[in-house]
């Protein structure tokens, strides 16, 4: 089971950035691996990017590819998100999950407007 929170979110301008946090708890964290997710206001939630464990790899959507980028540290039990050239479209909430698991954060919020 556990536990993910996310924070980091705010509201921005384009070509800013951010750095998302997902906080775990109450399982194995570094043996975990986590993806990231972006829900457009009134749409789907989509991927964004995935990080493994052994061995660390990542994988990104094609939107996020360049922009975005996936880290972790094992002793912070925490999963990263730096995002850098926000652009509108990016808006939304993002939630951290736990690969294979229904463990999923509550969500923080990114607003990126002019």
């Amino acid at each position: 089971q556990g536990r993910l929170v996310e924070s980091g979110g705010g509201s921005v301008q384009p070509g800013d950035s951010l750095r998302l946090s997902c906080v775990g708890a109450g399982f194995p964290f570094s043996g975990a691996a986590f993806s990231w997710y972006h829900q457009a206001p009134g749409k789907e939630r989509k991927h964004v990017a995935t990080i493994y464990s052994t061995p660390t790899l990542t994988e990104y959507s094609d939107s996020a590819k360049g922009r975005f980028t996936i880290s972790r540290n094992n002793r912070e039990n925490t999963v990263y998100l730096q995002m850098t050239n926000l652009k509108p479209e990016d808006t939304g909430v993002y939630y951290c999950h736990r690969m294979n698991y229904a463990t999923w954060g509550q969500g923080t919020q990114v607003t990126v407007s002019s």
